[in-house]
């Protein structure tokens, strides 16, 4: 079956399930709960912890099925919602729920690569996919066919740029102890996807604490920062301003441009108030905000310090409510979305005085929430006293869930 309402968690994979917490590069931190942060200050008042009330309106519209796999990356592009998982697929729906194309998926998988799907983003007829072999993968779109199956453009770093870096020592960097590589190889899981707004770049980040960007034309690495973090980096976002923001299992945030005349990024700030992995980041569409969850179960607010002018953040205070790790956040309009290892999605607002209100505890998930994207719905009635949205989760319990959510106008 594909599209079920409230329906079961899937069955557990034999020999997958040892790998059910394998979301980090050494161990499993980034599930486990860690102590919340008592120095920084909750933007949740008591009375806003849950503004739940007769005109705030959120269920569960269907639950995609047919992935037999813990799902850890979904992206919407177009009329399709694409979906990766651990055992190496990659999926395609129809984002309207409501679609009969999403009954019966066995014709869905469009592509299967050589390790899990950790992070997708579509760039026109591109779709970019970030997996655990350490590779990043290109697949042309077509939706026009049936079965659907994708052409692989290109394997990241290409076959010329692997050439090309091959002779000269300069290339080599130390990797481990006794082992070196050319810099333009990631060498372990790649984490995170980005692209650049006018979609030019590739970013990737990886658990080798190193993030490249890539030219999207020709496929090509142009840069690589290494040692960028102290451990694993989970989490990457850019603004449409120029900085990049790198979330990492090292407990920090760090901020870093490419100046004008500059031939590689430079290191601009170090945000440091999580005690635990950082696990997800997210900004809002100026760049002026940015929103990142931990294992310390909450999610810290920074703003942009508009006096400085120097793209410095500075924390306004946390959202709490999740009772565990947060592993994925998500940005629609106003509205921020986030997934937890508790099972649940919160979806949150802020008001005035920089205070926040959780509208609404979204339910149904049997095991942690580990990616989440969210849109305005499409076929929503035109109203004048508020707005609906489609939020899109994927679990570790193998489904999809598709949920309406209809909020008021502040």
């Amino acid at each position: 079956m594909g599209l079920l309402q409230c329906a079961l968690p899937c069955r557990s994979e034999k020999g997958k399930e040892s790998h059910s917490n394998h979301l980090h590069s050494e161990s499993s931190r980034s599930l486990y709960s860690q102590p919340s942060l008592p120095s920084v200050p909750s933007l949740t008042l008591p009375s806003q912890l849950l503004e739940q009330s007769s005109t705030i309106h959120h269920r569960c519209i269907s639950t995609l099925k047919g992935h037999a796999s813990y799902i850890f990356s979904l992206v919407l592009a177009g009329k399709y919602l694409y979906s990766g998982s651990y055992d190496d697929e990659i999926r395609v729906w129809s984002r309207d729920p409501t679609s009969h194309d999403n009954i019966y998926p066995k014709d869905n998988i469009v592509a299967v690569a050589g390790g899990a799907v950790k992070s997708l983003v579509v760039l026109g007829d591109m779709l970019f996919s970030a997996h655990q072999d350490h590779k990043i993968r290109t697949w042309k779109i077509d939706n026009d066919i049936h079965p659907r199956k994708y052409e692989c453009m290109a394997t990241l770093p290409t076959l010329n740029d692997r050439f090309l870096t091959l002779f000269s020592t300069k290339n080599y960097v130390q990797v481990r102890r006794h082992k070196t590589c050319t810099w333009v190889h990631h060498v372990d899981t790649v984490s995170a996807l980005a692209l650049t707004k006018d979609g030019s770049f590739l970013y990737s980040a990886s658990w080798d604490r190193t993030f490249k960007v890539w030219r999207t034309s020709n496929f090509k690495c142009l840069e690589s920062m290494s040692n960028a973090h102290d451990d694993a980096i989970n989490a990457l976002v850019l603004s449409c301003d120029g900085y990049v923001y790198t979330g990492s299992a090292d407990k920090k945030i760090k901020v870093w441009n490419k100046y004008e005349g500059q031939k590689k990024h430079s290191l601009v700030a170090t945000l440091e108030k999580h005690r635990s992995s950082v696990n997800a980041l997210a900004l809002n569409r100026d760049g002026s905000v940015l929103y990142s969850g931990a294992c310390d179960r909450s999610i810290i607010v920074w703003e942009k310090d508009l006096d400085g002018g120097d793209g410095h953040m500075r924390v306004v205070g946390a959202l709490r409510g999740h009772t565990k790790a947060i592993l994925c956040l998500a940005i629609v309009s106003d509205l921020l979305c986030s997934g937890s290892a508790d099972k649940t999605i919160r979806v949150w607002r802020r008001g005035v005085d920089r205070s926040y209100a959780c509208l609404a505890v979204l339910e149904g998930h049997a095991r942690p929430v580990k990616c989440l994207t969210a849109t305005v719905d499409g076929n929503n009635e035109e109203s004048r006293s508020g707005t609906s949205y489609l939020v899109y989760s994927g679990s570790l319990d193998c489904d999809i869930r598709v949920w309406k959510f209809w909020a008021p106008f502040l």
